[in-house]
């Protein structure tokens, strides 16, 4: 990276100048043009440099900074600009050599401090453009987390929304321009009102109380899927779930959605994971992107369409799950189209499919893998088993 680039990119906290480290005052200090948000421009209300305020959309101000190449310039942004700040957004219009950054402490460090809360051990999200339901995985007794919002009126919504999925007894700690002198926090329930008169920027601290817990294990209970019968049950789920493997950053195809319960704990694996589901009814399509929202997951591809013909323009996947309308096209589909190492999951229920499987497994290879379980049911004043389909499922790596 280049000792002296066109462009610095300086972190800012509601503290203005005083808070500025030399650096970031000799960048200021040398600067043709300066670009910021208005509320950033008005921290620095001394700047000699011809100043420019940053439009909304934020998109729409990439071009004007490009503009600038050639001049000396700095953009103005909150905290650390490369913790869901702006920072790697104008990095990817440019070359490494043409920009610098001298971040401030972010907002999460800033909230960790005034609280007294270890920063390793705590949750930190941005939700300032992301749904709350993006925090339901994460909502356990006890548990802390530090997210930013879009604004005072967003601390209302979230407590609402904590209500609503039972957990209103949590704590939040309402964090307003943390690091200057308008610096406030206050302490509510979500269940109780909210203050009206919060100020921007805000954050909000978190320590989760009441509800239930979505378990971390592979297998999640089944009511946590809104269904009409046509869902892969837990304990099969679980099954096919580590024969799927999900790995860091990987893409999944789930053929027959379902309820989505298959693709929606992919994702839950972690949050580099992508999921597309092919899902040839719009009432279950629509049900499974609601499945997806309420919990945490909607970050799920949902495909209206009828597989393979609603395959073709996907992005190719790391791993494939097939869950209903196995077919020997289907099969031959992917097998002629998918890369080398790509990973095939398929259930079979009725003696058609497992027979078509049988003939697959044994030209392709891989691992045949028949699942028979029973359940206690009541038999009369007692008790007895009651079976379940058998599941015959096919697992193989390309």
């Amino acid at each position: 990276m280049s000792a002296d680039p066109w462009l610095t990119i300086v972190g800012l906290n509601e503290d203005g100048p005083d808070g500025l480290a030399p650096a970031s005052r000799k960048a200021l200090a040398d600067a043709e043009v300066v670009m910021g948000a208005s509320r950033h421009l008005t921290l620095l209300s001394d700047l000699s440099a011809e100043t420019i305020e940053w439009p909304v959309p934020f998109a729409n101000g990439i071009p004007l900074l490009l503009d600038l190449r050639g001049r000396k310039a700095v953009v103005l942004a909150s905290g650390d600009p490369f913790w869901h700040g702006a920072g790697a957004i104008i990095a990817q219009h440019l070359s490494p050599s043409e920009w610098r950054t001298l971040p401030a402490p972010s907002t999460m460090s800033l909230a960790a401090a005034a609280l007294g809360w270890p920063l390793e051990s705590t949750l930190t999200m941005g939700l300032h453009a992301a749904p709350f339901s993006d925090l339901r995985p994460h909502l356990s007794e006890g548990q802390r987390a530090i997210i930013t919002v879009r604004d005072g009126g967003a601390v209302s919504n979230l407590a609402n929304w904590l209500s609503s999925v039972g957990f209103g007894r949590s704590t939040l700690h309402i964090l307003e321009a943390l690091g200057g002198p308008r610096e406030r926090i206050r302490q509510t329930r979500a269940d109780e009102s909210q203050p009206v008169d919060i100020q921007h920027p805000v954050s909000v601290a978190l320590e989760f109380f009441g509800g239930s817990t979505i378990p971390l294990a592979n297998g999640r209970p089944d009511h946590l899927f809104e269904n009409d019968g046509q869902i892969t049950k837990r304990p099969v789920r679980a099954l096919s779930l580590s024969a799927l493997a999900p790995q860091t950053g990987e893409h999944l195809w789930d053929i027959g959605g379902g309820s989505g319960s298959i693709a929606i704990e992919w994702l839950l694996a972690h949050p580099s994971c992508q999921a597309t589901i092919i899902e040839n009814d719009k009432t279950r399509a629509a049900r499974i992107a609601q499945n997806a929202a309420n919990l945490g997951a909607a970050r799920l591809n949902v495909v209206v369409g009828a597989a393979p013909d609603a395959l073709s323009d996907l992005p190719l996947p790391d791993a494939v799950f097939v869950g209903g309308g196995i077919s020997d096209e289907m099969l031959t589909y992917l097998w002629e189209n998918l890369p080398e190492g790509t990973r095939v999951v398929a259930n079979a229920v009725t003696l058609e499919a497992e027979v078509l499987l049988a003939t697959w497994h044994e030209q392709k290879g891989g691992d045949l893998l028949r699942v028979e379980l029973a359940h206690a049911n009541p038999l009369g004043r007692k008790r007895g088993w009651k079976s379940s389909y058998p599941i015959v499922q096919w697992s193989v790596t390309k």
